[in-house]
């Protein structure tokens, strides 16, 4: 099933080729309890149909009406959700707030050219930084390649990444591997669980998890991996978890983590350069030990510094700034 940003894309350059003008909205901010992260999409088009996201309905139904009435005629606009204030447009049953960008997108060629990267980036062919100016609406792309927060501010400016659906590759199962994919499951990723042993497999029943019994090396190799994905190895087997490694830090997978004690890593590395054919520089991207020290004991306590650990790389945060 596509990721529904990117459904969302697909719509809106569907009805700007068919010649209809179309309102895109990307979700920049929340505060409090808010049900869509920042980053999250809809559109409409001037018939009143729309696809997407924004709140999982109240503010929804809010911008479809001001829409039918004539509002966000202006290339770009912020509108503000919840707080109650001068200029929030209702307040939310949650208590939350919702800030919103609305561009006003024509049928023309420009547009299409723009939503077709936009797509391209959602499918992970490759990773943008869309600058989208609030001045005028004038909007472009250019390669992201560093990590941070979905949405950052500069002056009149606002610049947005854009990159296909957060993915979680567990290499082999195992007790904390079972944790981590419900808690990545909760964060939104989309998560894909990979070991050739059935006996490893026997009784998983993990709702929502890609489960395919190949080997996890063999996996990444055929092309699991792009630039939104997290390659993790948490089973103690070096046949899983070496090879693995030796795939990932072939790919632009932002983060590569395997399980193991200081002095596990230390044997691990040493074979990984002598026999793996690895260089320091691959060794480099891999985080060994994996998660952020938390003395972590219990399966969900691994899974949790694990993904604590993921999470820092993603928003861009150096170890030393916790």
């Amino acid at each position: 099933m596509q990721h529904l940003d990117l459904q969302v894309i697909e719509r809106a350059l569907a009805w700007s080729a068919a010649g209809q003008r179309v309102w895109l909205c990307t979700v920049l901010s929340t505060y409090g309890s808010a049900p869509r992260a920042p980053g999250a999409l809809l559109v409409a088009n001037g018939s009143g149909e729309w696809l997407g996201s924004l709140s999982g309905g109240c503010v929804e139904d809010d911008f479809l009406e001001q829409l039918r009435q004539g509002e966000f005629a202006a290339p770009a606009q912020l509108v503000r959700y919840g707080d109650g204030g001068p200029d929030a447009r209702l307040t939310l049953p949650c208590g939350g707030v919702l800030e919103v960008l609305v561009e006003n997108l024509p049928a023309t060629c420009e547009v299409q050219a723009h939503l077709r990267e936009l797509a391209g980036a959602l499918r992970g062919q490759r990773r943008l930084l869309r600058t989208v100016s609030l001045g005028d609406g004038a909007r472009s792309v250019e390669d992201d390649r560093a990590q941070g927060p979905r949405i950052e501010s500069a002056g009149d400016s606002l610049h947005i990444r854009v990159g296909a659906a957060q993915r979680l590759l567990l290499a082999g199962c195992s007790s904390v591997a079972l944790v981590c994919a419900e808690f990545a499951q909760s964060l939104g990723f989309e998560v894909i669980l990979c070991d050739p042993r059935e006996e490893a497999l026997a009784g998983v029943a993990l709702p929502g998890v890609e489960i395919r019994r190949e080997l996890p090396s063999e996996a990444i190799r055929a092309g699991l991996c792009h630039a939104d994905t997290a390659v993790v190895a948490l089973t103690h087997d070096p046949r899983i978890d070496d090879l693995a490694m030796i795939e990932a830090v072939r790919t632009p997978a932002f983060y590569i983590g395997v399980m193991g004690s200081l002095r596990t890593t230390e044997k691990r590395f040493e074979r990984l350069l002598r026999v793996g054919g690895l260089s320091r520089d691959d060794l480099a991207r891999i985080s060994a030990p994996i998660g952020l020290n938390l003395g972590s004991r219990t399966p969900a306590e691994i899974a949790l510094a694990v993904l604590a650990d993921i999470l820092r790389v993603r928003n861009g945060i150096a170890r030393e700034q916790l």
